[in-house]
């Protein structure tokens, strides 16, 4: 299936008339001659997946092609971390963002690509995201004729954890002076709809995480004399029954949470009460207020269940990972977007709601005092989603994301996200030429890009 009949798009044509001379067409005009070398990139990074803070293969091999397009390259930031700076003049400092973690999943695929490395799987989609940005940023280092600006292109480890934005900036990604600080943060993440489609959310779009786990402590004994014990199993089997109530009895329906619990660990051997109970847990809210009263409440019915099984040390809580709230700036959505619909057309792009997933990019614009956009990139093959979506059947038939079964096909979803990601940059990026970067985007506080209807893309 060819990428025009997929996406829709027209691309360039002989005919004078119809040529378009955009900054985006032009840009992008090398890249069906790039797409084979992207295809094998990809191929390469999902044979060989890497976890949280061990993604060294990935990290090099961003690096050298990064270093190959003339970008300044800093490496080793946060363990594997990987930023290239390209200065092209005065203009806004756009950051665009990929992470690069795959996770513990065992794939499932039957394809002849398939994770070479056992219980390691690219169940996410990363290698999607790095090879996109690799691509995007290849283009638009040849094409920096067409923009003036500073491009920061950004490969994050360990975001599965929620760690690796805030280990990036507690390494100093900015206050050292590693990149200069962004005036905008972009991002894109595939998802499993056509593959064609852009999704997008204004405001609050994916949900605060809080992963717990929570130690009850008892005493143990025989199983033949519980009366002796204080049985930690059923303080902590207690204790999940009850924390359901808090999403159904003290939070309003308006705000939406949730409170799922994934782990129960407590024993060895039948006959013998354990001394401890072990349960994790996963908490996900769009407000602060919320996410607040929810984890009072979880830590309220850990200790009331712990006094009423008359234990004498209370629960110990640690917090596994959290990440914030990601919220789109209304403002660089409404820009973005009509770049995207421009290249792509309005049929392309739909709106969704909140996720109840969760994410660290916005960490990097909230230290930056910068506005986000982050996107969702189909990558499902379209005609069995449009099977499926007519059926009744998504969540049958369409693999999720984390899923053994989730590989995004490879076109036109990397067509479509090189495209986005190199749109998207320059529609925040000045067009070249331009002495003060500061009218040309909102990104810096300005008005609305100017001749913003005439950098439209390929039609």
């Amino acid at each position: 299936m060819s990428d025009s009949d997929t996406t829709g798009k027209t691309g360039p044509t002989d005919d004078a008339e119809h040529r378009d001379d955009s900054a985006p067409a032009l840009v992008l005009a090398p890249l069906d001659e790039r797409l084979a070398d992207l295809v094998a990139l990809y191929e390469d990074l999902h044979r060989h997946p890497e976890l949280g803070f061990q993604e060294t293969r990935t990290a090099a091999e961003a690096a050298r092609r990064l270093t190959g397009c003339g970008y300044d390259v800093t490496t080793g930031i946060a363990k594997t971390g990987v930023v290239g700076v390209l200065r092209n003049g005065p203009g806004p400092v756009v950051l665009l963002r990929a992470d690069m973690d795959a996770l513990p999943v065992t794939e499932n695929s039957g394809l002849d690509y398939a994770s070479t490395v056992p219980g390691r799987m690219h169940a996410c989609g990363h290698d999607v995201h790095v090879t996109c940005l690799l691509g995007a940023a290849d283009l638009l280092a040849a094409g920096r004729a067409h923009w003036s600006g500073t491009l920061v292109v950004l490969f994050q480890p360990a975001e599965e954890v929620g760690s690796g934005a805030r280990a990036m900036l507690d390494a100093g990604l900015y206050s050292r002076g590693l990149v200069p600080t962004p005036d905008v943060v972009l991002a894109q993440h595939v998802a499993p709809f056509g593959a064609g489609l852009i999704a997008y959310c204004p405001g609050p779009c994916m949900a605060a995480a809080d992963s717990l786990e929570i130690t009850f402590h008892g005493i143990g004994g025989h199983g033949s004399r519980p009366e002796t014990t204080v049985d930690p199993i059923l303080m902590a089997a207690c204790f999940v029954q009850r924390v359901q109530s808090v999403v159904a009895r003290e939070i309003a329906p308006k705000d939406r949470a949730v409170v799922s619990v994934g782990s129960f660990h407590a024993g060895d051997t039948a006959n013998v009460i354990p001394d401890r109970a072990v349960v994790r847990l996963s908490v996900r809210t769009f407000d602060e207020t919320v996410r607040t009263a929810v984890l009072a409440a979880i830590d309220r019915i850990a200790r009331a269940e712990a006094a009423a099984s008359g234990a004498d040390r209370a629960p110990e809580t640690e917090v596994l990972d959290s990440f914030p709230v990601t919220v789109n700036d209304a403002t660089t959505l409404r820009q973005v977007n009509a770049q995207f619909t421009g290249l792509f057309g309005e049929q392309r792009l739909f709106a969704y709601e909140p996720a109840t997933g969760s994410e660290d990019a916005g960490l990097l614009a909230t230290a930056a005092g910068a506005p986000l956009y982050y996107w969702w990139l189909g990558g499902w093959d379209p005609e069995e989603f449009r099977t499926a979506l007519a059926a009744g059947r998504l969540a049958q038939d369409i693999p999720s994301n984390h899923s053994p079964h989730f590989v995004p096909v490879v076109r036109p979803t990397l067509t479509m996200g090189v495209e986005a990601l190199t749109a998207a940059a320059l529609n925040q990026l000045a067009p070249a030429g331009t002495e003060d970067g500061a009218e040309t985007t909102g990104a810096t506080g300005g008005a609305e890009p100017k001749g913003q209807a005439g950098r439209g893309g390929r039609r």
